[in-house]
């Protein structure tokens, strides 16, 4: 079996770190390096430091740059760096065929575009991955199905304090699926006018009419509920995130999987 030989971007970070400890313990996947930006804790230190019971990480330490880490010739870069950063590495890993699988969350929509028109140039392919927890992947799905039965629905998504963008990238990956799932319909219309006596009391709004709203509060991880509401019935499809433990089983199955893709795909449903 040849084993996917994986650079983690971002490995100082909450998620990096994560994803070290998963990819290390799994026997297709071999770490070959780590990096962070110049400065940040743990640059330039042993990687070990960060799963101490993985043998296979002695001898690596982490590297400050992307250029540091190229003479391991990985196959794959899993990143968990700011959307800014993660764009310019993702252009650059597919400029010399390493595949990229991004982590990263509030990537715009036109760099997205761009880097999905660069893979299919270069007919290397990779994922942007929204979620890597297979059940807020079933979530979604349940979300995306059920849209297209009732006309109001809104997203709620809560995160931990550090999360810099709102909605996150699972709740516009949640309304884009659900507006994709009926493209003729608009949701949540009302025949009386809406007055907001606050700004943004209604949550933000997508093209689709879909709501969404962000919570932000110490002690949560990433939790996400959509609710459908028609005469006499209330539906609700709800994950909760406790730990970093269940994005484990995604960010293998990405690793694997990203090496025979030849364009950009979005979401880990696309590889299930």
């Amino acid at each position: 079996m040849t084993r996917v030989k994986v650079v983690i971007a971002g490995v100082n970070g909450r998620m990096g770190r994560a994803a070290l400890a998963a990819l290390a313990n799994d026997p297709g996947i071999d770490v070959v390096g780590a990096f962070g930006r110049k400065g940040a804790h743990y640059v330039g230190r042993p990687l070990n430091e960060l799963a101490p019971e993985q043998k296979s990480l002695t001898g690596l330490a982490i590297a400050d740059s992307f250029s540091s880490v190229l003479n391991a010739s990985p196959d794959v870069v899993l990143d968990f760096m700011i959307a800014e950063a993660s764009i310019e590495l993702a252009k650059e890993c597919l400029e010399r065929g390493i595949h990229p699988v991004i982590g990263s969350s509030g990537l715009p929509e036109e760099a997205v575009s761009n880097l999905s028109k660069l893979a299919r140039s270069k007919g290397v392919g990779g994922l942007i991955v929204p979620n890597f927890s297979l059940g807020a992947v079933l979530m979604m799905e349940f979300a995306k199905q059920a849209a297209r039965y009732f006309e109001n629905s809104e997203v709620v998504e809560l995160h931990h304090t550090k999360k810099l963008d709102a909605p996150s990238g699972t709740a516009m990956h949640t309304l884009n699926k659900m507006a994709a799932s009926d493209g003729t319909k608009k949701f949540n219309q009302r025949d009386v006018e809406e007055r907001e006596l606050m700004a943004g009391a209604r949550g933000a709004a997508h093209a689709s009419g879909l709501r969404v709203h962000s919570l932000r509060l110490p002690g949560l991880i990433s939790h996400q509920e959509v609710f459908f509401g028609s005469d006499g019935e209330l539906l609700s499809v709800k994950h909760d995130s406790f730990n970093t433990n269940c994005f484990n089983k995604g960010m293998v199955m990405a690793v694997k999987a990203a090496p025979n893709l030849t364009e950009l795909q979005i979401g880990l449903e696309t590889i299930l």
